[in-house]
């Protein structure tokens, strides 16, 4: 009895063309499925930014930088991990320029993006531990998508199987890539039996990875990179086992696949950072232009200023933020005034306490400190206390 015989009528099929040519302009179904993950993490980081206080359309000028310094760091890392075909005997250097023709490795994307992002948010003066929060599940979200790629160009497949979601791989053209190879009568060649779809393992992988940060990160609030840690511990033990089932060619380590390697040690880096790693999740209240909060949208008819809707008007880009807690974001969005800069250590007082903070304890107000009235609300103390929204932290 063979594997054949064994092998079950239900197969996952697989495309045999990825490359479909726009007059001379090569479109590419990896390419595609790229571009599709980055605009939704976007979309997804966007969101969570806004959530923590940070202006609109933050994450466009993040991607700015992240996004070309994830493909070049991803690029870096492939030709790195894989020198023979670009170095080695037979191999074009040249060729490591050719990223069309694929060869992206995640770890540098990641590593390249997070650089991106760092540079990004020190320009805007945004903590990048709230940016990688932000990010944490939107990434996975894209890996996910851009796992289909793979899937498109018949690759990234592990062993035989005679299981029902068995994968069928083409023969793919070495002289036309992204096109399989055809018999006389033009039909794409298949490979014999079926495979692992080791893709479609790590896409719905990664879509778990998204439900647990995105659960975990509402329960507990996460904050101080640490729902990023989260994914990284995540997404890098699904890589683990899955790196295992794949036969594709790769460097080795004693026996053992590169990426093996590496997915073990950025966990356990990860688990540390997670471990390691308290406090709070940072809120952000922009300064400068931008320090009003944006009131709920409102049913009433009667009360949209048609005037405004005629002419709309961008918002200005704060000059910076800052860090607050969740309870002074809170009340700095019902009262529009943002709290006072915490005290130094000459401010406070011996035992530790900040003078700022402290209210009289015997004897009346003075004219220069007015005295708290319980009936006063927090904007009105606020004001009353020319409470000034502060200089741009440094």
């Amino acid at each position: 009895m063979t594997l054949a015989s064994l092998s079950p009528q239900a197969a996952l099929p697989s495309p045999s063309t990825a490359v479909w040519q726009l007059g001379p302009v090569p479109i590419r179904a990896y390419a595609l499925c790229i571009i599709a993950g980055i605009v939704l993490a976007c979309w997804v980081t966007e969101r969570r930014l806004r959530q923590r206080g940070v202006a609109p359309g933050a994450v466009l000028d993040i991607a700015v930088w992240a996004v070309p310094a994830g493909i070049i760091g991803a690029r870096i890392y492939h030709v790195i991990t894989s020198p023979d075909k670009y170095f080695g005997a037979g191999g074009d250097p040249m060729k490591a320029f050719a990223i069309w023709e694929g060869g992206l490795g995640i770890w540098g994307a990641v590593a390249g993006g997070a650089v991106g992002a760092w540079i990004a948010a020190r320009q805007l003066g945004i903590p990048f531990g709230v940016v990688a929060d932000a990010l944490a599940p939107g990434l996975p979200l894209a890996q996910a998508v851009g796992r289909l790629g793979n899937w498109f160009n018949n690759e990234l497949f592990g062993g035989r199987t005679n299981l029902p979601w068995g994968l069928e791989i083409h023969r793919m053209d070495p002289d036309n890539p992204g096109h399989a190879l055809r018999d006389d009568a033009g039909q794409p060649i298949l490979e014999p039996g079926l495979y692992h779809p080791t893709f479609l393992y790590e896409l719905l992988w990664n879509l778990g990875v998204v439900a647990l940060v995105l659960i975990l990160d509402r329960r507990l609030k996460l904050g101080r990179g640490r729902a990023f840690a989260l994914y990284v511990m995540g997404y890098t033990v699904g890589r683990f086992w899955i790196e295992l089932m794949r036969t594709d060619e790769a460097n080795q380590i004693l026996g053992v696949r590169l990426n093996v390697w590496t997915a073990a040690l950025v966990f356990l880096g990860a688990l540390i950072y997670f471990v390691r790693v308290r406090g709070p999740r940072d809120y952000l209240i922009p300064l400068g232009a931008a320090a009003t909060p944006t009131p709920p949208p409102t049913s009433d008819l009667s009360q949209v200023d048609l005037s405004e809707r005629e002419t709309p008007t961008r918002a200005a880009a704060p000059e910076g933020y800052r860090v607050v807690s969740e309870e002074q974001y809170a009340a700095w969005q019902d009262t529009g005034v943002i709290p006072p800069e915490p005290a130094t250590d000459e401010d406070s007082r011996p035992d530790g306490e900040p003078l700022g903070d402290a209210a009289p304890v015997d004897g009346p107000s003075t004219d220069d400190e007015p005295a708290d009235d319980p009936s006063t609300s927090r904007a009105d103390r606020a004001d009353a206390t020319g409470v000034r929204p502060a200089d741009r932290d440094s």
